[in-house]
């Protein structure tokens, strides 16, 4: 069969990846095309567009940038027509993906979404859209079943794509001779995010509080979408920037600054303390806290359902307060103790499913 994805960061890269390595077990003739990244076009993908072309953040940011998503969108839909798949697979990314899923049954095509975009978060009327434009949602987070239910609208669970693949991850044994590092010096890791745009409005602030830790090692984890000399601008002294190592990078890591995203789950799923970050543009901000029915930004909190990582959002991302809260992270065992002990029960609540495998046996079944 012929399957057509759409990913639009590096986290639906990922996943959308180890997805298709999934579906070839189901379907040995499957066909991918795809927008995507790297990891996609590593199993099989014919890339339409690289992600990075497409990422944007902020609703300010994205409503400056609509003729050229719009001149994307036309472009998919000509593509759609003309390669004519037996299934569009969506991977999160909202506001491109829910257009294409309103060409697509317009066209006839058969519509599945991996990974549910957000909108119990924000615009949760978009629920009845779902209902109508989307075959098949395969859900990722415990409470996004419940959250369905209330449009009437069964989904699949199929546990949590994150939880399996850092359970999988085998840390280096050669991390710190292979990065020349100081294997006595504790690692404070730093995920500024994985967008240029995000990263600007991050990884400054994140590197500038350095003084009161100089018996760390600041290590940042940096994404080869972007340009090498682009991150030179924050090396110095105590800051190394690593490359595509970023479960590494947490595997050995005692503390960690992480913009709000993905990354946030992950670093709790490797039993690091953190503190979450999180500036936009004053206008998105703006638009942002007036639609977002949401308590918390983070996804560790979200699915714990109450405050377990600290979250410094838009003013209160400053340098005192960074300090204050990467203190309490680094040295504060009461401290550090109960959030590792919440991090035990959002690993509980997560389990472990082999969700890519789940939803390409799934995908196929109902496709059969």
């Amino acid at each position: 069969m012929k399957y057509y994805l759409i990913a639009g960061e590096r986290s639906g890269d990922l996943h959308a990846a180890n997805l298709m390595r999934e579906l070839k077990q189901q379907d040995p003739q499957a066909e991918f095309r795809a927008w995507g990244g790297d990891m996609m076009a590593a199993e099989g993908a014919e890339l339409v567009h690289h992600y990075q072309e497409m990422a944007i953040m902020g609703f300010l940011e994205a409503a400056t940038s609509i003729l050229k998503f719009r001149g994307f969108l036309k472009e998919c839909e000509r593509d759609l027509q003309a390669w004519q798949p037996d299934v569009v697979i969506l991977v999160d990314y909202a506001g491109f993906n829910m257009r294409v899923a309103k060409f697509a049954k317009a066209a006839g095509l058969k519509v599945f979404y991996y990974i549910s975009p957000k909108i119990w978060a924000w615009n949760q009327s978009r629920g009845h859209k779902i209902k109508q434009l989307v075959d098949r949602m395969f859900v990722i987070l415990p409470f996004e079943q419940e959250f369905y239910k209330r449009f009437e609208y069964k989904v699949d669970y199929i546990g949590n794509p994150t939880a399996d693949v850092v359970a999988d991850h085998q840390p280096s044994a050669d991390f710190y001779q292979r990065n020349n590092l100081d294997p006595n010096r504790p690692i404070i890791a730093v995920l500024p995010g994985s967008r240029k745009q995000e990263i600007e409005e991050m990884l400054f602030e994140m590197t500038a509080i350095i003084p009161p830790f100089m018996d760390y090692q600041f290590i940042v984890a940096g994404v080869d979408n972007l340009d090498a000399n682009y991150y030179a601008n924050f090396e110095r002294n105590n800051v190394r920037i690593l490359f595509n190592q970023t479960y590494d990078i947490l595997s050995h890591a005692k503390a960690a600054m992480v913009t709000s995203g993905t990354a946030t789950l992950e670093t709790a799923l490797f039993d690091v303390p953190q503190v979450v970050c999180y500036r936009t543009s004053a206008v998105s901000y703006v638009i942002s806290k007036a639609v977002i029915k949401v308590p918390y930004i983070s996804l560790v909190n979200l699915i714990a359902e109450k405050e377990v990582v600290k979250e410094l959002i838009q003013g209160e991302f400053n340098s005192r307060k960074l300090v204050q809260e990467l203190k309490k992270i680094t040295t504060d065992e009461a401290f550090i103790a109960k959030q590792k002990a919440d991090y035990a029960e959002l690993r509980e609540k997560l389990g472990r499913n082999n969700a890519a495998k789940k939803a390409a046996e799934l995908m196929v079944g109902y496709l059969k």
